[in-house]
């Protein structure tokens, strides 16, 4: 699977089977309820939360978000007044190992892809969860994966609702 000719952003098209999941980093004062407008919000417009992840500081939280629709997301953001910016990352379900992520870090190491961060999708398909990577190299660690017959996760996944933990 080759993806350097591919642009880096997926065009608007709905459910496309983009290689990749778009985070969005939301930043917000790092003040009681705040966190809960920013979901209110994303809940009025219908968007299920598919991974959440909060880092904050003394005056400053930044969440990272990924969502089942991020066109409308963006739209939202967009239009409001939350300063965001746009991260592609990798998605991929957990192997039916005993050690899940050893497998999936083994094969990106023997690449030399470095991890930034990981977390935890709201993502079950056949009874296998998955995690959402970031790493320095996002073609090649979806080259690698893919080559080692891990199952990436696309936009187009998260539009099925069978897909989702509820």
């Amino acid at each position: 699977m080759e993806f350097e000719d591919q642009s880096s952003y997926p065009t608007g098209e709905p459910g496309k089977e983009w290689p990749c999941l778009r985070q969005f980093c939301v930043f917000m004062e790092n003040r009681v309820g705040y966190l809960h407008q920013l979901l209110k919000l994303l809940e009025k417009f219908d968007l299920r939360i598919i991974a959440l992840s909060t880092v904050d500081s003394v005056d400053v939280a930044m969440s990272r978000i990924v969502l089942d629709n991020y066109e409308r997301a963006r739209e939202i953001f967009e239009l409001s007044n939350y300063t965001f910016f746009e991260k592609d990352l990798i998605g991929v379900e957990l192997p039916d190992d005993t050690q899940p992520y050893m497998r999936i870090c083994l094969s990106l190491l023997q690449a030399e892809v470095n991890i930034d961060y990981t977390y935890p999708l709201l993502y079950r398909r056949h009874g296998r969860g998955a995690i959402a990577l970031c790493v320095d190299d996002i073609d090649l660690g979806i080259k690698t994966l893919s080559e080692q017959g891990h199952r990436i996760i696309t936009e187009k996944d998260l539009k099925t609702t069978t897909n989702i933990c509820k």
